[in-house]
């Protein structure tokens, strides 16, 4: 059974994210995620088996598929 961990609603539907991951001065985006997304919150969860994925993907032998630029903003 499904329980959100940020807004404590109980159902989700599962859907493909993408997420951005901030890896010591870097981030890195990771597409094509299996998550299940709260229906309430919109809040995505992952698996532990797509998070150890993800881990050994952006930590290991890896390369991108792809690079592209980042505009980043200062809110200050």
């Amino acid at each position: 059974m499904f329980k959100c961990h940020v807004c404590g609603g109980n159902s989700a539907k599962t859907e493909f994210v993408s997420e951005v991951f901030k890896m010591d001065d870097r981030r890195v985006l990771v597409e094509h995620i299996p998550a299940l997304v709260c229906d309430r919150c919109g809040e995505s969860t992952f698996s532990r088996e797509t998070t150890e994925r993800i881990r050994l993907l952006v930590h290991g032998s890896a390369r991108p598929v792809k690079t592209v630029p980042l505009e980043v903003f200062a809110l200050a």
